[in-house]
């Protein structure tokens, strides 16, 4: 308990947080993610979720990418749990100054929060390669094989796929963001996908909170480190 009144006690303080965020934040609302024993990397799929969840296997594979995308990346069901709520919460009191986030899942603006960066795109947005005509997921998720645009083009999800570049805005919202901070909290993130992982090395302020169930290489340069799950933290501050 005496980490938590130290967390509480950093966030009752500061009124420039932000919060970077990986698939932790969203598994206990039911999403998988990609490292753990359980996460779709070992999983047994014809071929490895790594391939096709790239940009190469999106062209000369697409329908096949789809029947994995449909499958196990869509996970429309999924409700914001106590993390992404309290976030949503400081954000309403003024004290954040946004959220710095590797998920594609919608969940921190489903709770509220409204200043998001979300660094690998989302699933909600998706786009014609061809006319660039905007569809929402639904019509990904009910679609028949291949999404097909009005005018003939592949429907494509507004996600960073394997061997595609960040959003150039996307990156300098958050650095900056970052920058600015007067407490960065990172959380549920092994630290390993770069560049994203790279974006911490911006903040200039004093404290850093670390949460995750595992180690991670910034653990050294962290005020305060929590080897614990996100919902078991977030449950017990004041906010």
């Amino acid at each position: 308990m005496i980490e938590i009144e130290k967390l509480q006690e950093l966030i009752d303080k500061s009124n420039k947080i932000v919060f970077f965020g990986g698939a932790g934040v969203s598994t206990e609302s039911g999403i998988p993610d990609f490292r753990s024993q359980d996460g779709l990397y070992n999983q047994k799929y014809k071929y490895p979720p790594e391939q096709i969840i790239s940009h190469t296997f999106f062209v000369h594979k697409t329908a096949e990418f789809y029947d994995f995308y449909k499958d196990r990346m869509l996970c429309l069901d999924a409700k914001p749990n106590v993390t992404h709520e309290a976030l949503a919460k400081l954000e309403a009191k003024g004290k954040m100054l946004g959220i710095v986030t590797q998920n594609i899942d919608g969940l921190h603006q489903l709770a509220g929060s409204k200043v998001v960066y979300e660094l690998h795109g989302s699933v909600l947005r998706n786009y014609c390669t061809k006319c660039h005509k905007f569809y929402d997921v639904n019509f990904i998720k009910n679609s028949n094989g291949i999404p097909t645009c009005s005018c003939g083009g592949v429907v494509k999800p507004d996600v960073v796929l394997y061997e595609e570049g960040l959003d150039e805005s996307v990156i300098m919202g958050a650095v900056n963001a970052i920058e600015n901070a007067d407490l960065l909290i990172i959380a549920g993130t092994s630290l390993v996908v770069q560049p994203a992982a790279s974006l911490i090395n911006y903040y200039n302020g004093k404290d850093i909170v670390l949460i995750n169930k595992t180690p991670t290489p910034a653990d050294y340069r962290a005020t305060l480190c929590l080897h614990d799950s996100l919902g078991s933290v977030f449950g017990k501050l004041n906010i």
